[in-house]
């Protein structure tokens, strides 16, 4: 069961964070080529990803942790 566990934080983890490295990328190529170093145009581009990653994915989030809870209420039963 725990290694299921941390395989599927491992998986649920996935959209927002590779949103996040693709945004960050992106906005350090712009910023290499423009040579504008602003920390507050770095982070907004990652957090709309981010939030955005979140909106997209978030109902096959919610269905895998909906199975995972599912499975352990399952597993609790069978402990006497």
């Amino acid at each position: 069961m725990l290694q299921e566990g941390l395989y599927l934080v491992l998986l649920i983890s996935l959209p927002p964070l590779l949103a996040a490295m693709a945004a960050g990328a992106v906005t350090g190529l712009l910023q290499a080529s423009t040579r504008v170093w602003d920390p507050a145009i770095a982070l907004a581009p990652r957090v709309a990803a981010v939030l955005l990653a979140l909106v997209l994915a978030g109902p096959w989030i919610g269905g895998q942790l909906s199975s995972f809870t599912r499975l352990l209420w399952q597993g609790f039963s069978g402990i006497q």
